[in-house]
């Protein structure tokens, strides 16, 4: 059965099929509702069911728990309605020519920046465009059926090539082959672009940049996409890291913090070894980013990297005073991006 979902406090209101979620049913729609991973496990697409009854297929999912429940909370990536639904979430934008498509793309070059880091560049076929906001992420589909997610490093002003940050993992079914078969030339296809993570450009405040490992790609496009379009605000891109190769494109922030008077940069490392002579701060980096700004009411937040890091920066972020809806994370859940 169909039923009806309306946003509360706007003129927006959508169907949603049988079996299929409340974010899917928005994107076909043509709305931008906060979610990220898609499968119930980062709590980005977390809104409220103001009327209306919502079932889940496999019980209740990851991120969220039981009194959030109660409370009338919900996932809905994962939600499917049970009746007519009027619900709350922290924004909803449309999405005009930026719609999930499904595209072929050839590899044209594979970058090795540290031992388990490689850049890959995608060049899409001639005829075809894919519009997309900085810090969204795609999908490589698998021959076996499994899909694979990598947020893109570039922004949409430079979009000849789609690049993304690889980390090697071990058995992973896509990041195996980036490390290991995979050769220049090679056909991909991939889906996108997918996620809610970008640049709120109609926001003034200063901004905080939180980047864990490869979470910098997505970080490097938000960035080079604010500098393309002019943005002047007070920037800090914080990035943490295990030890000093893992800081693997050191170099370009660096280089903004050197020529652009409103952007600072801090590197953080959590092991450095000896034998790199490391004399930055030390720690985790969400730690350092509270040290630094014990009072973040007046900034707006911007996190990628893994679920530890976000979930520890949003409890502690939340304490030192932010407002949760000034706070964008993508949270690289293990299995996604494998």
């Amino acid at each position: 059965m169909t039923f009806n979902v309306s946003i509360d406090g706007t003129d927006y209101q959508f169907a949603v099929e049988p079996e299929e979620s409340v974010i899917d049913a928005a994107m076909r729609a043509g709305l931008m509702l906060p979610y990220s991973c898609r499968n119930g496990t980062c709590g980005s697409c977390m809104g409220r069911v103001v009327e209306g009854q919502i079932q889940y297929l496999n019980g209740l999912p990851p991120a969220i728990d039981s009194e959030q429940d109660r409370a009338g909370m919900a996932l809905f990536c994962q939600a499917r309605p049970a009746s007519d639904l009027v619900i709350a979430v922290n924004e909803v934008q449309e999405a005009g020519e930026i719609r999930p498509q499904r595209l072929p793309a050839r590899v044209e070059q594979i970058q090795t920046c540290a031992p388990d880091v490689r850049r890959l560049f995608l060049r899409l076929p001639a005829a075809k465009t894919m519009p997309f906001l900085a810090g969204q992420y795609v999908d490589i589909l698998l021959r076996d059926g499994q899909r694979r997610s990598y947020s893109l490093a570039n922004a949409p002003h430079a979009s000849e090539l789609l690049e993304l940050h690889i980390r090697h993992l071990p058995g992973g079914v896509f990041s195996e082959q980036v490390f290991t078969t995979l050769k220049q030339g090679a056909l991909l296809r991939f889906e996108g672009p997918l996620g809610n993570f970008h640049l709120r450009e109609q926001s003034d405040r200063p901004m905080l940049f939180i980047a864990g490992g490869t979470g910098f790609g997505p970080i490097k496009g938000i960035i080079e996409h604010a500098l393309h379009i002019g943005c002047t605000q007070p920037m800090h891109v914080y990035w943490g890291a295990r030890d000093v190769p893992d800081l693997y494109l050191t170099d370009l922030p660096t280089q903004w913090a050197q020529t652009q008077a409103h952007i600072d940069y801090t590197p953080v490392l959590s092991e450095p070894s000896p034998n790199n002579n490391w004399s930055g701060a030390v720690g985790f980096v969400h730690e350092q980013v509270l040290n630094d700004y014990p009072d973040m009411q007046a900034y707006d937040v911007y996190m990628a990297g893994p679920p530890p890091m976000i979930n520890a920066a949003k409890a502690g972020f939340t304490q030192a005073g932010l407002p949760p809806e000034r706070l964008f994370y993508d949270s690289f859940e293990a299995g996604g991006a494998a």
